[in-house]
């Protein structure tokens, strides 16, 4: 009986912090230290972009895989485009930065998320997306 009881315990203990990792990772326990850690704003002035530049990445996005691993604004296997353009100031040493990113892939910002490589994106065209998705910051 006490192996059954300290059976059910340890079971019982590995639900409760199994949850609380995931209430954690969802952003669930309300503290905004979580997004604020997850995120890691890095300090800077946005450069301005052309609304062109912005609506070609939209697009090239629209019909590539990006959403297969990325959501507009909740994480899902990757990182929120919001998130990303929360991080990031709009700076072409960041856009030259993640659009190199973008084409050969990566991992490690944004916690154990593996990014596979686009080797088949140009690097203009990774530029004009990762543009889109800086735009997306919320002034």
């Amino acid at each position: 009986m006490t192996k059954l009881f300290g059976f059910l315990f340890l079971g019982a203990i590995l639900l409760f912090s199994c949850k609380e990792e995931q209430e954690k990772e969802e952003g669930n326990l309300g503290s905004s230290q979580i997004t604020k850690d997850y995120i890691r704003k890095i300090p800077g002035e946005n450069d301005t972009l052309s609304k062109e530049v912005v609506q070609k990445g939209e697009v090239l996005i629209a019909y590539s895989d990006c959403y297969t691993c990325h959501s507009l604004e909740k994480r899902a296997k990757g990182p929120a485009f919001k998130d990303i353009a929360q991080r990031y100031p709009i700076q072409k040493a960041y856009i030259d930065m993640l659009a190199y990113r973008v084409i050969s892939g990566g991992s490690g910002a944004w916690g154990n998320p593996v990014m596979l490589p686009h080797p088949q994106i140009s690097h203009e065209e990774a530029k004009l997306m990762v543009s889109y998705i800086l735009s997306l910051e919320e002034k």
